[in-house]
């Protein structure tokens, strides 16, 4: 039997062993931020709810998905937004939820990947990302920090795969020559 002070890696082992305990812990480590990244998606409670339920079954069912390598937390997420767009394709896509709804219920202390974005967005590649149409922000976010595919950015979005590259491609014309302004001056 482990400790609360077990790795997730140590726990996901544990899980491979049918521990529902360690089931249990990663579920109380991960839930909450991961239920706040999947709400910064969709504005559907039940979604978002049926994807962290899904999201801890597929856990329970194959822990070694996880290959060993990378943040536990990251390999957490990936199954996660994936189960979210599965559920949103089946259900079909509410509304995004505004950035400022996602921060009034967001916890006081941010993790060091929401510090990082807090910088980013501070600086001018943030002032360059707030040029852009919401659209062509909203591609970016999905494939660049939530890193998916095109193919599932497309299907999360509701559009066609095609859009997702032309937006992409137009984001990053428009920010490079945001960027190179910033610099020169």
């Amino acid at each position: 039997m482990g400790s609360s002070s077990d790795s997730d890696a140590a726990l996901l082992e544990r899980v491979a062993d049918r521990d529902e305990a360690a089931l249990r812990e990663l579920f109380e480590r991960h839930s909450a931020w991961l239920t706040l990244r999947l709400r910064s998606r969709s504005s559907s409670e039940e979604l978002v709810s049926e994807a962290l339920q899904d999201t801890f079954v597929a856990v329970w069912k194959k822990p070694d998905g996880y290959r060993g390598t990378g943040d536990v937390g990251a390999w957490l997420w990936g199954i996660a937004v994936r189960r979210l767009i599965s559920q949103t394709r089946r259900k079909g896509a509410p509304a995004p939820v505004a950035a400022e709804t996602i921060a009034a219920v967001a916890p006081a202390v941010a993790s060091a990947e929401d510090q990082l974005l807090l910088a980013v967005e501070s600086g001018s590649v943030g002032n360059a990302l707030r040029t852009l149409s919401p659209e062509m922000r909203q591609a970016l976010q999905v494939t660049v920090i939530d890193g998916l595919t095109t193919r599932e950015a497309a299907q999360l979005l509701g559009i066609p795969e095609g859009t997702v590259k032309s937006r992409l491609r137009l984001a990053r014309q428009q920010m490079r020559r945001q960027l190179i302004n910033v610099e020169e001056w």
